[in-house]
C-alpha cells in the first residue's frame, strides 16, 4: 500500500518529484550539446502508482537530457508550470529528444488501444471506437497519435499535478474501504457462530484490541522529542547536543536541500516500531501504513508553508522555533482515530448486499442459459437419433427391394457378371 517517492526535489516541478533533477549539473556552455543516442535511456525509478507511470517517467527523463529545457526548468516557478507556460519550451528542445518523445508517444498510444481492446474482450463487446474511449485519457492528446507536441507535455503536467495531488486522499478512501470490508467480514463470521463460540470470539477480540493498544508513548511526530529520539536511536548522537540543522543535513539523505515525502515518512519508523510488530496477530501492518501516512501529512501541514511537498531547510528551522514543536499536543494513534462512521458502515454493508444480490441474479440467469442449453442439446441429440433411425429404415427398405425375401444376394460385387433386375 505504500508508496515511495524516490529522490524528488519538487520546488522546481511537481514532476521532478519523479526523476531528481538536481542530481545532474548543468553544462552552463552556450553552444546545445549534441545529446548522443545511446545515452537517451533514462534511469529506472520508483513507481508513482499512476497507470501512466512509465511514459510520464521517460518523457522527463529525456526533457531533462536537453540543456535548453534544463535551464527553464530551474528558473521557472510552479505556478508557471502548472499553467502551462514550461509546456512551451518544447519547440526549442533538441532534435534528438523530440524524436525520442514522439516515438514514446507513439508506444503510449498503442498501449491504451491495447487496453482498450482487452476491457472490450473481457466486456464482449464487438465494435471499438478506439478515438472516442481514448478520450478518457487526459494525459495525452489522442487526437495526433504520432507526434509529441506542446499540448501533450501541457496535459501531461496537468494530468500528474491533479492525480499525485489526489493520491494521498485516495488512499485514505482505500484503508477506509479495507477497514470496512474487514469489520464485515468479522460480523459475516460472527453469524455463523452458535452462541457459546459468539462469546469467545468477541472475547478474543476485545483482549487483541486491547493488547495492541497497550504501548509505549507515541511522540507527536515532528516534534522536538520525536526527532530527538531519532537523534539518539538512529543517529546514535547524545540528545543533549540536538542541532535541527545538522538533523537536517543528516536526514536529507540525497543532498538536494529538502526532506522530501520518503525522507520524511523514515523519521517516522521509531514511532511506527512503537505500535506495531509484523509477528504480533493484533497488529496490521496495513493500518502502520495508514499511520505513516497520517504523521506525514501532518508534518506536512504543519512545516511545508509552500506546498510544494517538500520541506526547506528554512522552513523546517523555522517550525523548529514553534510552540507546537517544543511544547506539542498528544498524538491520537490510529485506534483513536476510526476511519469510518457507523453510517458509512451501514451503508457500505447495504452496498455489498446489493453487489451480492445483482451477482446471484447474473449466476440465475447463467445456470437458466447453461439449462436452456442443456435442454436444446438434449433435443439435437434426439432429433440426431432420430435420423439415424430413418437413415437405417431406408436402407433396409432399398435392400429389401433389390433382394426379395426368400432370395440370397448373389455372390461377388454388383456389376460382374450379375444382373439387376429390370427396374431396379
Amino acid at each position: 500500500m505504500r508508496r515511495t517517492w524516490g529522490w524528488c526535489p519538487y520546488s522546481f516541478l511537481l514532476l521532478s518529484l519523479l526523476v531528481g533533477l538536481k542530481a545532474v549539473p548543468l553544462n552552463t556552455g552556450k553552444d546545445k550539446e549534441k545529446i548522443p543516442q545511446e545515452n537517451l535511456q533514462g534511469p529506472p525509478q520508483n513507481d508513482t502508482g499512476l497507470h501512466y507511470d512509465r511514459y510520464l517517467r521517460e518523457v522527463i527523463d529525456f526533457l531533462e537530457k536537453d540543456q535548453h529545457f534544463r535551464e527553464k526548468l530551474h528558473n521557472t516557478n510552479m505556478d508557471d508550470i502548472k499553467q502551462g507556460k514550461l509546456a512551451k519550451e518544447l519547440d526549442f528542445v533538441s532534435h534528438h529528444v523530440r524524436t525520442r518523445l514522439d516515438e514514446l508517444k507513439r508506444q503510449e498510444v498503442n498501449r491504451l488501444r491495447m487496453l482498450i481492446k482487452a476491457k472490450q474482450d473481457q466486456e464482449g463487446e464487438m465494435t471499438v471506437d478506439h478515438q472516442v474511449l481514448l478520450k478518457q485519457f487526459e494525459h495525452l492528446n489522442h487526437m495526433n497519435p504520432h507526434t509529441f507536441e506542446v499540448e501533450d507535455l501541457d496535459r501531461l503536467i496537468k494530468s500528474a499535478t491533479n492525480d499525485l495531488e489526489n493520491f494521498d486522499k485516495e488512499r485514505h478512501e482505500e484503508f477506509k474501504r479495507y477497514e470496512m470490508m474487514k469489520e464485515h467480514e468479522r460480523r459475516e463470521h460472527l453469524k455463523m457462530l452458535d452462541e457459546e463460540e459468539r462469546r469467545k470470539e468477541e472475547q478474543h477480540y476485545e483482549e487483541m484490541r486491547k493488547k495492541h493498544a497497550d504501548h509505549p508513548k507515541v511522540n507527536h511526530p515532528g516534534s522536538q522529542d520525536q526527532l530527538k529520539e531519532v537523534w539518539e536511536e538512529a543517529d546514535g548522537l547524545d540528545p543533549e547536543d540536538f542541532d535541527p540543522k545538522t538533523f537536517f543535513s543528516l536526514h536529507d539523505t540525497n543532498g538536494d536541500g529538502f526532506l522530501d515525502e520518503q525522507e520524511l515518512e523514515s523519521l517516522f519508523t521509531k514511532e511506527l516500531e512503537k505500535i506495531y510488530d509484523p509477528t504480533n496477530e493484533e497488529d496490521d501492518m496495513v493500518e502502520m501504513e495508514e499511520e505513516r501516512l497520517r504523521m506525514r501529512e501532518h508534518v506536512m501541514n504543519e512545516v511545508d508553508t509552500n506546498r510544494d511537498r517538500l520541506v526547506s531547510l528554512q522552513e523546517f528551522l523555522v517550525a523548529t522555533k514553534k510552540r507546537e514543536f517544543l511544547e506539542p499536543d498528544s498524538w491520537e494513534t490510529l485506534e483513536q482515530n476510526q476511519p469510518y462512521t457507523e453510517d458509512e458502515m451501514r451503508e457500505f454493508e447495504e452496498r455489498l448486499a446489493r453487489e451480492e444480490n445483482d451477482l446471484n441474479r447474473k449466476a440465475a440467469e447463467l445456470q437458466m442459459q447453461r439449462n436452456e442449453l442443456e435442454r436444446q442439446q438434449v433435443q439435437l441429440n434426439a432429433r440426431k437419433v432420430e435420423l439415424q433411425q430413418v437413415n437405417e429404415n431406408e436402407q433396409i427398405t432399398v435392400s429389401s427391394h433389390l433382394f426379395p425375401v426368400g432370395e440370397n444376394p448373389p455372390e461377388g460385387p454388383l456389376g460382374q457378371n450379375q444382373h439387376v433386375p429390370a427396374g431396379y
